[in-house]
């Protein structure tokens, strides 16, 4: 079989307007039943992916989330925490299996078109995904860990330090990729399949590896234009593409 190159779907779909019968449907879940109780219901259609099932997922979401666009789409089998917590935009796919653990106390926006792959887990609880950001199947992100001290104490005893991760605007994450605790991903930056991401990524620029480490500058992409670019190890300005930041 040879390559080809096909039309994307999700990324050019054109804005979904709910029904209206959905959006009072919603409305009246969200003053007429209790978010527990709602959650419950949710697993009524969390398994199958009718028509009807579907709608109902995303009827129970917007109830139950602080804001939610038109359009959203989510999965079989998708699992998460404090749904009260998330703000969804327009046109939102999140895929099959995916777990997004937010937290009562915290913060998690997705912007318009963000596509999230089956089987990701997403530690939303101070995470930004920007409009456009394709997040692969079965990547990660991680935005807490232990502090560790006093190193008397179990590890796990620890205090849990959670640091924001955000990721700009058009970015793609790589299936099986990991992002670490306080990291940036630049706009339009691409993390390659299966890369530990520990330190931020400039914007527009190619990252592999474990742990990650610049490949190069997009095509087309002028690192001697791109606002805010800084050698990740020196903090000095990038000024070229013989330039490569270190991450």
């Amino acid at each position: 079989m040879e390559e080809r190159v096909v039309t994307a779907v999700h990324g050019l779909r054109r804005q979904h307007h709910d029904p209206a019968f959905e959006l009072g449907l919603a409305e009246h879940l969200r003053y007429d039943t209790g978010r527990d109780r709602l959650v419950e219901l949710y697993a009524r259609f969390a398994g199958t992916d009718s028509v009807f099932d579907a709608m109902m997922r995303r009827v129970i979401w917007r109830a139950c989330c602080r804001e939610v666009g038109h359009g959203l789409r989510v999965g079989t089998a998708v699992g998460f925490k404090h749904l009260e917590t998330f703000k969804i935009g327009n046109d939102v796919l999140i895929g099959d299996g995916a777990y997004l653990q937010g937290r009562f106390d915290g913060t998690f926006e997705l912007g318009d078109h963000v596509w999230i792959g089956p089987q990701s887990y997403l530690d939303a609880r101070a995470l930004i995904l920007e409009a456009h950001v394709g997040w692969g199947p079965g990547a990660r992100v991680v935005g807490s860990e232990h502090t560790g001290m006093p190193i008397s104490r179990p590890f796990i005893e620890t205090d849990l330090l959670i640091k924001p991760v955000v990721v700009k605007r058009g970015a793609d994450i790589g299936a099986g990729a990991t992002i670490l605790p306080g990291v940036t991903i630049g706009e339009g930056a691409i993390v390659g399949a299966g890369a530990v991401v520990t330190r931020d990524v400039p914007p527009y620029s190619i990252v592999a590896g474990t742990p990650a480490r610049f490949l190069r500058w997009r095509d087309g992409a002028d690192p001697t234009v791109l606002p805010g670019l800084l050698s990740l190890s020196t903090g000095a300005p990038v000024t070229g593409e013989g330039v490569a930041p270190r991450i």
